[in-house]
């Protein structure tokens, strides 16, 4: 009788930790990414709020960045740390001046972020189908980034062209729509884009490092993956700096295309526009050497871990929320 009494129990807790365990891998499975049953608009939404969180909150050192990656710059814009360029630029320029061109960027980073989250998702859920049959894949996890990002760029490479010429020192325009009528009627529409290659270039490898490191450190610091937002914070701060490290060359080469600096391409005889990457590599190189392809890299890497930080909070937040949300409905539904 005892002895039938200890088999029950022993398998009434057999039962209860299988139970237990089969919750658990349902609200990590269902925790891995936005549920299929949550809308577009909601996908989109979620997009939205932490691009435009991300580029805004650290906008000021993004401003910093873009002046120390002058590869000619004025002596009164030259500057020895971030710290002390956004000192000197709000004594000298005003409070104002580091946010300069913000009201563009959040223009463009609201429906290209938006653009981007919809297609990731979307992109993950059907990649992972093919590979593991359902499963979370990294490697459709990089594919779905790079094909997103292609989307988001496509939006968000005017908006960088104004933002850039907006943030140089001493800017000639009175404003956004001033630079933007300017940029049109002297260079032409395709001045808007004539750095999108190199920002693919340098977006797709930076997004496949960004999405390897924040897997690798999320499966260290939170291998349950779980909500869990210090880890989500650390991994998405490392992961920026790695990825925006990695990437400054070709920050570079972009912000160098975006403002088409006069000074800097007549010192490298370059006559009319800088078009190209491999155009823009050459003159980097020409004007400035090895050392020139790291200007700024400081202030990009400041900039890059908190804004990362910001965006996978948010990101992870909704994931949160909304796999809580559809559990909690199925749970009702099931009575």
């Amino acid at each position: 009788m005892e002895l039938r009494a200890d088999t029950v129990v022993a398998a009434l807790e057999m039962a209860e930790s299988s139970e237990s365990n089969d919750e658990e891998t349902v609200d990590v499975v269902d925790y891995e990414s936005l549920p299929v049953t949550v809308s577009l608009g909601t996908q989109m939404t979620a997009g939205a709020v932490a691009g435009i969180l991300e580029h805004t909150v650290m906008y000021p050192v993004d401003s910093v960045k873009t002046r120390m990656q002058s590869l000619y710059p004025d002596p009164r814009a030259q500057y020895r740390g971030v710290y002390e360029a956004l000192r000197r630029i709000v004594r000298t320029e005003g409070v104002s001046r580091p946010l300069r061109g913000m009201n563009i960027t959040i223009l463009g980073a609201g429906p290209a972020h938006a653009l981007y989250f919809a297609c990731y998702e979307k992109m993950k859920w059907t990649l992972s189908d093919i590979i593991k049959h359902g499963g979370n894949s990294h490697v459709a996890n990089g594919i779905a980034g790079s094909m997103a990002t292609v989307l988001h760029d496509a939006v968000m490479n005017p908006a960088e062209v104004v933002k850039t010429r907006m943030q140089m020192y001493n800017s000639p325009y009175k404003g956004v729509w001033d630079c933007i009528r300017t940029v049109r009627r002297t260079e032409g529409l395709a001045a808007f884009y004539r750095s999108y290659t190199t920002q693919l270039t340098m977006n797709i490898p930076f997004q496949a490092l960004h999405f390897i490191t924040y897997e690798f450190m999320q499966e260290q610091l939170n291998p349950r993956r779980q909500y869990q937002p210090q880890t989500h914070i650390v991994s998405g701060a490392l992961a920026g700096a790695v990825a925006a490290a990695a990437t400054t060359p070709l920050d570079v080469c972009k912000t160098l295309l975006n403002t088409q600096e006069n000074v800097a391409l007549n010192s490298a005889h370059v006559s009319g526009h800088l078009s190209g990457m491999a155009n823009a590599f050459r003159t980097v190189y020409q004007l400035g050497g090895i050392p020139a392809y790291f200007k700024g890299a400081q202030a990009r890497i400041i900039f890059q871990m908190p804004s990362t930080a910001i965006a996978w909070s948010v990101y992870e937040f909704f994931k949160y929320f909304f796999s809580k949300h559809n559990l909690e409905k199925s749970g009702e539904s099931s009575f």
